[in-house]
């Protein structure tokens, strides 16, 4: 928790916007849970299999604050080398991992809060890594079984920040829906989303992405509990208060894909200018989020920022005034897993769930940043 008295954010010309729904009626996320894909690599183990010699390619890999992350690396050549896989075949990994990985994370979602998956009346599924048509949400309600009447909405391309953004759709549904369940998630096979060119550029990107997902369950108490939905009673999680966006329109090309004629698929660009330009912006958005429910800073227990990069982490964290284990599950998210995209959020917020120590009244602000350039924030209070 941080201890420095935080002055709010003056601006005339931003009040502060009010909050979408009372406490009493917010929803209140039930559950969460989080999977990844079957093998973990270290990043040397990345630069060995991929036989990167560039010393300077090299030091990205090792100085990014990452230990390990979960890939699946393209198949084999004849002669035993790691062979380069053509848009057509990323697509298709994004399809089985996605695919994979998302259907876990609920199935492990829904197990902890004892719903059923035909209790589901609402999906939100976010990803960046690869676009489908029937999207996701419909390939996981026929592979999960779920009831082919369920709503369901498919975030793509937001990047980073959708995460939240996802959230804040699930979370207007479930108020206007009180006892039925929605179910927000995001998932990102990173794995199929590079191209390797030898340039500094794409060096960054590809020293920074994991395959992950995470699936969030919300429930809005019921007037009353009727049947179908007593079950669903009782749960403990924090309510989400509220949320507040911040458009960054002048770096609106920072974090972008572009298509490579020479390597014949997507190209993630990441301007180096990305952290400080969040940084500079975050005390903004945050306050603007805590001023219609009076709180300052310091009245923040638990803080859950994207784990974006390091050099991320460091600009929000001197910005807001943090403390290094205020962004603990951060930098622990991005030491185990690499950045996650949409989802990281959610992997920082399974982990303070862990340690038990979110006690009854506390508020907490989960916080991502990613393509716009835009920055999301969210407000829950246990």
């Amino acid at each position: 928790m941080t201890t420095e008295m935080d002055p709010p954010h003056t601006d005339l010309l931003e009040p502060p916007t009010p909050p979408p729904w009372s406490a009493a009626a917010a929803p209140r996320i039930a559950g969460v849970a989080t999977a990844v894909s079957g093998t973990s690599y270290t990043q040397r183990e990345i630069l060995d299999l991929f036989e990167i010699s560039d010393p300077k390619v090299r030091s990205v890999f090792l100085n990014s604050a990452i230990e390990r992350r979960f890939l699946t690396l393209p198949p084999r050549d004849r002669h035993g080398a790691l062979r380069p896989e053509a848009q057509g075949e990323l697509l298709a990994k994004h399809k089985k991992l996605a695919l994979d990985m998302g259907a876990s994370a609920i199935r492990k979602c829904l197990a902890d809060t004892g719903i059923d998956p035909l209790d589901i009346d609402y999906l939100c599924v976010t990803t960046t890594t690869g676009f489908l048509t029937p999207g996701l949400s419909a390939l996981l309600i026929r592979s999960l079984g779920l009831r082919p009447q369920t709503s369901r909405v498919d975030v793509v391309g937001m990047g980073c920040n959708a995460g939240l953004n996802a959230l804040q759709a699930t979370a207007g549904w479930a108020t206007a829906h009180p006892g039925r369940v929605a179910v927000m998630l995001c998932v990102e096979a990173c794995s199929a989303a590079y191209v390797i060119d030898g340039t500094t550029r794409t060096a960054v990107v590809n020293s920074l992405f994991g395959d992950g997902a995470a699936a969030v369950a919300l429930v809005a108490d019921p007037p009353q509990p009727p049947p179908l939905v007593g079950a669903h009673r009782g749960f403990h999680g924090p309510r989400v208060l509220g949320f507040s966006s911040h458009l960054i329109t002048d770096a609106v090309d920072a974090m972008r894909f572009d298509w490579s004629d020479e390597q014949g698929k997507f190209s993630f660009y990441l301007d180096p200018q990305v952290p400080y330009v969040v940084g500079a912006h975050a005390e903004r958005v945050v306050d603007r989020l805590l001023a219609p429910a009076g709180l300052r800073r310091s009245d923040i227990a638990h803080w859950l920022v994207h784990s974006g990069g390091k050099k991320v982490i460091d600009a929000v964290r001197v910005n807001l005034k943090l403390t290094r284990y205020d962004v603990r599950h951060t930098t622990g998210v991005l030491r185990d897993y690499g950045n996650l995209s949409s989802g990281s959020f959610l992997f920082s917020y399974e982990r303070l769930l862990g340690e038990n120590v979110a006690a009854p009244g506390e508020y907490g602000v989960l916080m991502t940043m990613g393509p716009g350039s835009t920055i999301e924030t969210a407000l829950v209070q246990w």
